[in-house]
């Protein structure tokens, strides 16, 4: 496997998994989105992957209306690409999840590709005390919860926002099945090259975070995929940096950012989620590894450019 010229450090700056008891550092507010994404983009990040969340609370939002109270900051503030989700958050539909990509009319939007298990529970074990109601309520909702992402699903937001908004899409594959399912979508044409293939390990349902998991998924892609995509890696919680890592050894771009990993080190909060980018870039560069600039990411993802969004 050819080590890539460069590597694209996305940050995923907020999520929808955790909840404001977990940290004091987690980007709640429009204002604390805007500054955390900024200064990731400043420490090295290509891509930045937003949700919402409600200021009042944390509870994560499907609302574009706070979408754009922090989206024409971060552009107007820095160059990085950004990539807003359409998997919002648990009990969202899909035309709640699809309401701020459509506004805004992204570069990239991030795409799961199939329907799971996803579950959030057991962190509710960590904690005795919560800070709002709606954090144990969220967890223990994930035990009976399938996230839905049915062929329909992803084809109605293939032809919403690919072909009406000119969107290209993060494609994120949670076991080898969703491999697969891009295929098919590709054998179809409705998705076209080059993919953004996001391979995600250690969410409950999904692949498990072991290392022979990774070249396993990797092998399937470059089968599925040949020359026709690009392959980044994130990794839930404590296996946030040793995957990553090991996705710059095999040639892949990265994913690090406060959605996926609270943690900086064993037991240590990260405080910024440019706390992860700068990390992850110091692992990257001392592997003799170049990371790509946000002018470089889009020519590696044949983006349509800046100033073709709605924000």
């Amino acid at each position: 496997m050819a080590l890539r010229s460069k590597v694209i450090i996305t940050c995923a700056v907020t999520g929808s998994i955790h909840t404001p008891t977990m940290t004091p550092y987690l980007p709640l507010t429009p204002d604390e989105i805007a500054e955390q994404s900024i200064e990731a983009a400043e420490a090295g990040a290509a891509i930045i992957h937003l949700h919402a969340r409600d200021p009042r609370d944390g509870k994560p939002t499907p609302d574009p209306d706070v979408f754009m109270q922090f989206l024409p900051r971060i552009k107007q503030s820095c160059d990085a690409v950004v990539n807003i989700t359409t998997g919002g958050g648990h009990g969202m539909t899909l035309q709640e999840r699809l309401a701020a990509p459509l506004r805004a009319s992204p570069e990239v939007c991030s795409l799961n590709m199939g329907s799971m298990n996803f579950g959030l529970y057991p962190m509710l074990e960590r904690y005795k005390e919560w800070k709002y109601d709606w954090e144990p309520k969220h967890l223990e909702n994930s035990r009976d919860f399938i996230f839905r992402n049915t062929f329909k699903d992803i084809e109605h937001v293939l032809r919403e926002l690919g072909e009406g908004c000119g969107t290209k899409f993060e494609f994120e594959c949670y076991d080898v099945g969703h491999l697969y399912n891009l295929a098919h979508f590709l054998d179809r044409k409705l998705v076209k090259p080059p993919l953004f293939v996001q391979t995600i390990f250690g969410i409950l349902g999904g692949i498990g975070a072991d290392p022979d998991n990774l070249v396993h998924m990797r092998r399937i892609a470059d089968k599925l995929f040949g020359n026709q995509y690009q392959w980044s890696v994130l990794a839930a919680g404590r296996h946030q940096m040793a995957f990553t890592t090991l996705a710059g050894i095999y040639g892949g771009n990265v994913r690090v950012g406060l959605e996926d990993s609270l943690y900086i080190g064993k037991g240590e909060l990260a405080k910024s989620n440019a706390d992860q980018v700068r990390k992850i870039r110091t692992i990257l560069e001392s592997l003799s590894l170049d990371i790509a600039t946000p002018a470089e990411a889009r020519q590696m993802l044949a983006l349509k450019g800046g100033d073709r969004v709605k924000f």
